[in-house]
């Protein structure tokens, strides 16, 4: 699959991974369906690259079929599309006050970052259904966001990771599903990246989370994560593998 002349949906395009994807993307000649929430700079965003924007939040399922909906006919159909949208709230079971964590709370991380994105992905996965099949019979590419946090969550991420676990989990029964129709899926776990999540932390914090990746010892950009969904659109022979992009690093318990 080329990148010029791509029809792609980005959740979560208006900032962190998924912008970096969309300036990407469209960089190669792609055209760009931008669906994040209405608070988001999406709007200008789409206005920018003279893409689409769809206000939608993942959790609810008619924003999302109908977000998704409009992206795919004004784009007149769609190619790939690349989940970025997450959320990355932590709390302790217990707190040091005796407090629970909250059931509402792991809901709205697991609400947005695993059910908002299958719900996403499966309403896409309709709109490339009815694409026209390449000389392999590919009529599509999923991509999700997982991350290292799926098998080494730290303390304070139970949902998160959770969340993230899901996400990987489900990545090869999505892609044997999905085969009959000719839509491939990869799922991405980063590592510690640069994007808005942690804009609220110093330089020196930064630095420190920099050098738990082995090498090289930065932290990683929404450009490498957006270079790895350009070659998975190239690469046609991956489908239903989560790869790593987190510089050799391991999570410890905090």
């Amino acid at each position: 699959m080329q990148v010029a002349g791509a029809r792609v949906l980005v959740t979560g395009g208006a900032s962190g991974l998924g912008k970096g994807t969309v300036d990407k993307l469209v960089a190669g000649g792609a055209r760009i369906g931008i669906l994040d929430l209405e608070s988001s700079a999406g709007a200008e965003v789409a206005t920018e690259i003279e893409g689409v924007f769809a206000a939608a939040d993942v959790r609810n399922p008619d924003d999302v079929a109908a977000a998704v909906a409009h992206i795919g006919d004004a784009l007149g159909g769609l190619d790939v599309c690349v989940n970025a949208a997450g959320v990355a709230n932590a709390h302790r079971v217990i707190n040091r006050s005796g407090e629970l964590f909250p059931l509402d709370l792991f809901e709205f991380v697991v609400g947005v970052n695993l059910i908002g994105t299958f719900d996403v992905l499966r309403n896409a996965a309709r709109v490339m259904a009815d694409n026209e099949p390449d000389a392999e019979g590919g009529r599509g590419l999923i991509v999700n966001v997982a991350s290292i946090a799926a098998t080494e969550g730290q303390i304070g991420q139970a949902a998160y990771s959770a969340s993230k676990g899901g996400v990987a989990a489900m990545t090869l029964p999505l892609a044997r599903d999905l085969a009959s129709i000719g839509v491939r899926v990869m799922a991405i776990a980063p590592g510690i990246m640069d994007t808005p999540m942690i804009d609220g932390m110093g330089p020196e914090m930064k630095a420190e989370l920099a050098k738990i990746h082995v090498f090289p010892q930065r932290l990683g950009t929404p450009a490498d994560f957006a270079a790895l969904v350009q070659h998975f659109m190239e690469n046609t022979l991956l489908n239903g593998e989560v790869v790593r992009l987190d510089a050799g690093a391991r999570m410890g318990p905090r």
